[in-house]
């Protein structure tokens, strides 16, 4: 369990959401901090213009010292601040849970950090995105890419899930996440509906009953329903109509949902979605 943290008003949303996944999968969980190898100069000196050589050696020795202090103190706050978001879990009722920093890209970062992870968990948004209503954070769209795991995006605020909408549209993905859920405690004990939206499918009905019933075999309550028109606006009216606090998804799959983050209209619905989403892949 891998929860991405910056110094955002994500964090603590991000940290909680990863300590309830952490207990329910009786998993240990892992704060990561990662810290821009490249960050913005702060320095509003004028360094331009022809200088000496003399000139240009103090220059990039004060440079140097300058970035060297600032990576100093950018590692001394997120130590910190993951220190914070470590009692505040452990108070929570994790049972294990580390920090780490590191130097780097967030996606280039869990890329490499994937293997040992079942699970891993982001803020909507972060310290970079704009503060606006329905800005996505551009890491997140970064990290799905990058990764194989599923990815648990969470809003500004997370409370525990108690409903579940699963946008189940018949594709490899939805379907072996059906396989994911049964197999796994994360989702045991909440209600499930399996929504189908979109146009009509010749296996939608067979496809929709066989997830419900892989389901129900391990103990799940399931409700089932298929929606014509589109996805968008059904799983929205669904998520309000039935208060479904948690959405499942697949992403990459050849459906309606496939064009994920590439100006699709699950961009817009990830994007104005006030509940929690996990995205299989």
């Amino acid at each position: 369990m891998l929860a991405c943290v910056d110094q955002s008003a994500y964090g603590q949303s991000v940290s909680d959401a990863a300590t309830w996944a952490a207990r329910r999968l009786q998993a240990p969980m892992e704060l990561l901090h990662v810290i821009d190898r490249h960050p913005r100069l702060a320095s509003g000196q004028d360094h331009s213009g022809a200088i000496g050589l003399d000139a240009q050696e103090s220059l990039l020795k004060q440079l140097s010292d300058e970035d060297e202090a600032r990576t100093r103190a950018a590692r001394e706050a997120g130590r910190a601040y993951l220190n914070g978001l470590r009692e505040r879990a452990l108070a929570a009722g994790a049972f294990v849970v580390d920090v780490r920093q590191r130097h780097g890209s967030l996606d280039t970062t869990l890329a490499e950090l994937q293997d040992g992870v079942r699970l891993f968990v982001l803020g909507r948004r972060g310290a970079s995105a704009q503060d606006t209503q329905r800005d996505l954070g551009r890491q997140l769209e970064w990290v799905v890419r990058s990764v194989s795991k599923p990815v648990l995006a969470v809003p500004q605020t997370f409370q525990a899930p108690s409903r579940v909408l699963f946008a189940f549209d018949g594709s490899a993905v939805t379907r072996q996440g059906v396989r994911m859920i049964a197999a796994s405690p994360l989702l045991k004990g909440l209600p499930v509906h399996l929504l189908m939206a979109g146009k009509a499918q010749a296996q939608g009905p067979r496809q929709i009953e066989e997830a419900r019933q892989a389901l129900e075999a391990v103990g799940f309550s399931v409700t089932t329903d298929i929606q014509p028109g589109d996805p968008e606006t059904a799983i929205a009216s669904v998520m309000r109509s039935l208060q479904c606090d948690l959405l499942v998804m697949g992403v990459y799959s050849h459906s309606p949902w496939r064009s994920l983050f590439m100006g699709s209209k699950t961009t817009d619905l990830l994007r104005s979605a006030a509940a929690p989403t996990l995205l299989l892949r």
